[in-house]
């Protein structure tokens, strides 16, 4: 049955609206850079693979440490300062690798990275609840989905401009370029972001107490389904964060591309699919139940990633391109329904979703290590499982919503 058709934004948040999309690119910019960074220190530092995912591990840690902190400080101080405080954390954490590529220490890239991970949990604990608050709540997915797409934007941009700066096209030569440069760069527009942020007024949405049948207020906890969707949104990111973390390993070790070309293919080819399958995706749930979209969606990234691991030649390079589009529309969706009727407890719940990218922390870590032990094709084991898990969700969420 069609849904029934609301606008995307309610006119009087327009303003916002465009105002908050803009962030998602930064995020968007600051997560995929880290893949081709993986890569460069593999190379420029002589270490293992299962070592490398630490750049992810330290950065996803930061999401895992801050996010309660983050949803104490935006419920008492609004959604605005919360950006505000996310964008300076991330300009400082950047401006630090200009003495880390003086240093050479892996250890202070890795503190840098944590800085960074902390500033966009700020960022993200703030913006994705607030998009989703500006319109009706049956376009809640959809105006996420569409906001996120600029981080798609972000995600293709950062392996190109990393391509370039850090790989040379002669394979000899590892490890030769300036990893500080595109952070300065990204540095520098962040803090401007900071200043802008901090003059703008940014409408607070209130919210009603919410209560069960006897008027009792209802605990965040009493909701299953969120508890469920926190679930979700932590198997989603082990499988989104390996994927990325191992693409271009998973590439060059099949000997069809060398680094760089394979920097170049998931920015073109992964990241360009995953930013298309965010706007289709949002189009979608503009005329389609979002739990449906996300079931079907999850079907494709079980069956794309079971494919990697028979490791089928062509057919399971493909098969992984096509696991981006699929699973473009996860995040936002996820988040979205599991703040589904939380009113008042929407802040908090937020802080509670926002740990979940500590999943990027795991997933590498473990996936790394399979591909050490077993080799890459049967290391996508790690992806497969957590796309089981958010099939699971869907279902269950299109089970609710025919009660």
């Amino acid at each position: 049955m069609e849904k029934t058709k609301f606008a995307l934004v309610d006119k009087q948040y327009k303003v916002p609206f465009v105002l908050i999309t803009s962030l998602f690119f930064l995020w968007g910019f600051a997560h995929a850079i880290l893949d081709v960074l993986n890569k460069h220190f593999q190379e420029l530092l002589d270490i293992t693979r299962a070592h490398s995912a630490m750049i992810q591990a330290t950065m996803y840690l930061g999401y895992f440490t801050m996010a309660i902190p983050a949803g104490l400080f935006i419920t008492k101080y609004g959604y605005r300062k919360g950006v505000v405080f996310g964008l300076i954390l991330y300009g400082i954490g950047s401006l630090m690798f200009i003495p880390g590529q003086q240093m050479l220490s892996f250890n202070f890239f890795l503190f840098s990275l944590f800085v960074i991970g902390c500033g966009l949990t700020f960022l993200e604990t703030a913006a994705n609840p607030y998009v989703t608050e500006l319109g009706a709540r049956e376009t809640a997915a959809s105006r996420l989905n569409f906001a996120q797409s600029f981080n798609g934007l972000g995600c293709i941009f950062a392996p190109l401009l990393a391509s370039v700066l850090l790989f040379t096209s002669d394979e000899t030569q590892t490890g030769s370029g300036n990893v500080a440069l595109p952070y300065t760069v990204m540095g520098i527009i962040v803090l401007i972001a900071a200043v802008v942020f901090s003059k703008v007024k940014l409408p607070d949405i209130q919210h009603e107490e919410e209560v069960d049948d006897q008027g009792k207020r209802k605990g965040l906890w009493s909701h299953k389904i969120f508890i469920f969707g926190v679930i979700a949104l932590f198997a989603y990111e082990i499988s989104e964060i390996s994927i990325n973390s191992f693409f271009i390993n998973y590439v060059t070790e099949q000997g069809w591309m060398t680094t760089r070309q394979a920097s170049l293919a998931l920015s073109f080819g992964g990241l360009s699919l995953f930013m298309a399958g965010r706007i289709i995706g949002s189009w979608i749930m503009s005329r389609v139940a979002a739990e449906k979209m996300l079931s079907v969606c999850a079907v494709g990234t079980v069956l794309s990633t079971l494919l990697v691991v028979l490791d089928l030649g062509a057919v399971s390079f493909g098969a992984l391109l096509s696991c981006y589009a699929f699973e473009a529309i996860m995040f936002p969706t996820i988040f979205a329904l599991a703040l589904r009727g939380l009113g008042n407890h929407t802040k908090r719940a937020s802080s509670f979703l926002m740990m979940t990218p500590v999943g990027g922390a795991v997933g590498p870590l473990l996936m790394g290590w399979a591909a050490d032990v077993y080799g890459m094709s049967v290391s996508f084991i790690v992806p497969f499982v957590g796309y089981c898990v958010v099939l699971l969700y869907g279902l269950k969420q299109v089970k609710l919503s025919q009660k």
